[in-house]
């Protein structure tokens, strides 16, 4: 049996160790925000964050995640008003919005790290996230604009 907490609240697995958190969070869990992309962590889509730092859902064993906290895009903000949010709304960032939940825990993870993220900070941390819509300039913009915001 694994225990973890998802968004704060306590959860345990006692099946398949080897399931991926994704269909964990998806099939058992009820929380379908965090979207499946490639199955192999290379597109950013299903990112979550595991104890604050940003990993994709889709390669992590349930197994491996005893004692952990996991927050998905349903729990970065209970009212929807985290920095990150904010600013992909007000900038209207996404088009498709597929990869969108990815992107702002991708995001989240960044600003939590680096508060004031240089071009190259961004760069760093967004670059294996994809976005099939091409909406990257609104995403860096967003994410500067979330900075600003978390400043003041």
């Amino acid at each position: 049996m694994t225990t973890f907490t998802v968004n704060g609240s306590a959860h345990r697995h006692d099946g398949d160790p080897e399931m991926p958190l994704l269909w964990y969070l998806r099939d058992l869990a009820g929380l379908t925000g965090t979207k499946y992309g490639c199955g192999a962590g290379l597109c950013g889509t299903c990112t979550v964050l595991v104890d604050g730092q940003a990993a994709r859902a889709c390669l992590l064993p349930v197994g491996q995640l005893g004692g952990r906290a996991i927050t998905t895009i349903e729990g970065l903000s209970a009212d929807g008003m985290h920095p990150v949010q904010v600013a992909w709304r007000e900038l209207n960032v996404a088009q498709c919005g597929y990869c969108q939940a990815g992107q702002i825990m991708q995001a989240a993870a960044l600003l939590a790290k680096a508060p004031r993220p240089s071009d190259a900070d961004i760069d760093a941390a967004m670059s294996g996230n994809l976005c099939r819509c091409g909406t990257y300039p609104r995403i860096r913009a967003a994410i500067l604009r979330a900075a600003e915001g978390a400043k003041s």
